[in-house]
This record gives C-alpha cells, sequence and structure tokens, in this order.
C-alpha cells in the first residue's frame, strides 16, 4: 500500500576478501557478463535503485536497465522504463555532471538542510532534492520513498551505505556476487564498514539461495531473519 516502506534489496558484487573494489583509479570488475545480466534483471524487477553519494564522485554509475526488452516489458506494465534513482549526500557535493543525472529517468536527491541550499541550485532541472534536516535518516528516506509509491527498492552501495543499512535492520535481502579473486589493499573499498550489527557476531542470518553464476557464487541472505 502506498506509504509502507518498501522491500529493500541489499545487491554487491565482492572479492573472497571481502572488497568491492580495488585501490587503482580503475573500475576492476568483479562480475561477469552472466552475472551483469542477472543485475539487470533485478533493476529492471525494481522501482527505484539507490546509491551513496561517494559511490557517484568514484565510479561515476549511469544504474539503468540496459536490455530493452525489460525496459518494453516495465513500459508494458504502466511503469516507467527506468526505475527513478534515488542518492544521498549529507554534505550536497555532487557534481551536476555526473553521469548520473544525465541517464535514465527521474532521479531524486536526499540531503540535509545544508547541503540542500548547494544542490538545489546545481540540480535544477536535472533532479529533485529533498531535504531531511540536519541529518540524512535512512528511516525517513524509505518513509519517503514509500509514499511516493516505491515498493521495491534496489541498494547498490557503496560500503557505507550498505553498513548502514544492515546496522540499522532495514534490509529486507542481501544479495552478494561473491568473485574468485583476492583483492588483498588495505585501502581498497569493502562490502561493509566496522559497526554494531543487529544481534552481534554470533548472529547467523538466514540463506535463502547459493548458486553460481559463471564463475561467481551469488548468496542471498534475509538479514532481518535468524538461521533456522
Amino acid at each position: 500500500m502506498p506509504g509502507s516502506r518498501p522491500f529493500v534489496l541489499l545487491s554487491a558484487a565482492m572479492s573472497l576478501d571481502g572488497h568491492l573494489d580495488d585501490a587503482s583509479p580503475e573500475r576492476l570488475l568483479l562480475s561477469n557478463e552472466a552475472d551483469f545480466d542477472r543485475v539487470d534483471e533485478e533493476r529492471a524487477a525494481a522501482d527505484a535503485i539507490l546509491v551513496g553519494g561517494n559511490t557517484l564522485r568514484t565510479d561515476n554509475p549511469r544504474l539503468l536497465v540496459n536490455d530493452p526488452a525489460r525496459r518494453a516489458a516495465r513500459l508494458a506494465a504502466g511503469r516507467p522504463a527506468y526505475p527513478l534513482k534515488v542518492t544521498l549526500s549529507a554534505s550536497g557535493a555532487l557534481d551536476p555532471a555526473l553521469r548520473f543525472w544525465h541517464t535514465g529517468g527521474a532521479k531524486l536527491a536526499y540531503t540535509t538542510d545544508a547541503g540542500a541550499a548547494v544542490l538545489r541550485p546545481a540540480l535544477d532541472g536535472l533532479a529533485e532534492v529533498v531535504a531531511l534536516g540536519g541529518t540524512v535518516d535512512l528511516g525517513a528516506v524509505l518513509d519517503d520513498l514509500g509514499a511516493r509509491g516505491v515498493r521495491r527498492l534496489m541498494v547498490e552501495g557503496g560500503g557505507s551505505v550498505h553498513t548502514q543499512f544492515l546496522a540499522q535492520g532495514l534490509a529486507d535481502e542481501l544479495q552478494l556476487a561473491v568473485a574468485p579473486l583476492l583483492v588483498g589493499q588495505a585501502q581498497a573499498p569493502r562490502f561493509v564498514h566496522p559497526a554494531a550489527f543487529p544481534g552481534g557476531p554470533a548472529r547467523r542470518m538466514r540463506l535463502l539461495e547459493a548458486r553460481t553464476v559463471g564463475d561467481v557464487v551469488l548468496l542471498r541472505y534475509a538479514p532481518k531473519e535468524p538461521a533456522p
């Protein structure tokens, strides 16, 4: 029903040692073509896709549904061709030249009151800017997205955003594509950061699925549910 919080899916690809990327300027491709297509299918099923501001600055992603048939199916179902694209930035320091703003459909930026003073003129005509007060509270973000009719939210990072959703108990499903490589660099970004996660280190999540996708392994977990 409109007004209820969306189902939150966290999606990430990581190395065997838990990194989302290496420390080089070039993006490390952890997934393979089959897994990229799986992610595209998940994007097509989502009402909105969310990434943090740091991910926008470092990766400059477009976050599109790439398959024309999937876009056509969305349109045939009365949905926009592309999911709503969402980002978070407390500071409002987001470059209006980023590809995120110039591809796909509607965009939404959540920020603080101070950040909105920066972002609203910078993103005029590119995105709607929503000020959330002194902090960017994830619960407030989910409440606002629910009020806009977003039923399924796909969160694609980065590590800080994944950490916040998991630490606050806001993720309904976690999908991890584990690539068969080791990064081994202390400065490389990690899937999650240190945090006080619900239940602590002894709590085991329920495994929904484990399967191979080419040479990566897809692991699906229900973060809110304990293992049986």
